[in-house]
């Protein structure tokens, strides 16, 4: 064999394995509680959300097939945030009930049962805790705790709200948005 047919059978070689490898970590980097729960899942974006210069966790959003941006709450999705500073349960809640009522009037007895619903299901948080979401169009939403499951809320207007905070239109972080949605389909 020549010099340059070894050559291009290296690069042939090289290539082919770097495909390889890139699609193994690409799937390797999709949690198994994803894949059980969402089995042709597909990752579509992830970004760090930063506040006032204080790094707050990094988010990675995957969806089913099909998924559309504009109707997000019609979809299935896994949305994963890893933690890169500490916060109590009861802290997150809150502030999930405050991004909520961004895009709807939310009474105060039901705010006040979701809080205790999320409070049950979101435990205290350190750097590098992982909390995951599935969103279950129609049905409510399931929660994973560095990779165990934690519990659900059977609430569809609870799911659609909550992963509003992130997907919604009227989110207090459109950046965020935008590089979270960025290979859907409008």
């Amino acid at each position: 064999m020549g010099g340059a047919a070894r050559w291009l059978l290296c690069l042939l070689l090289s290539v082919s394995f770097g495909t390889a490898m890139a699609q193994a970590q690409t799937a390797a980097s999709i949690p198994a509680e994803v894949t059980q729960v969402l089995p042709q899942v597909q990752a579509l974006g992830q970004t760090r959300l930063r506040v006032w210069g204080f790094q707050i966790y990094d988010a990675r959003l995957w969806v089913a097939p099909g998924f559309r941006a504009q109707r997000f709450d019609q979809h299935a999705a896994a949305l994963e945030l890893t933690y890169l500073r500490a916060f109590a349960s009861a802290d997150i809640a809150a502030r999930s009930i405050t991004e909520m009522r961004r895009s709807a009037d939310i009474s105060p007895a039901q705010a006040a049962q979701w809080q205790k619903d999320m409070q049950r299901v979101f435990p205290d948080i350190k750097p590098g805790d992982r909390l995951l979401g599935i969103h279950k169009p129609g049905v409510g939403a399931s929660f994973w705790f560095n990779g165990q499951a934690v519990g659900e809320i059977a609430d569809a207007a609870f799911a659609r709200l909550f992963f509003g905070i992130w997907l919604s239109p009227q989110t207090s972080e459109p950046a965020m948005r935008k590089a979270l949605l960025d290979g859907a389909a409008p």
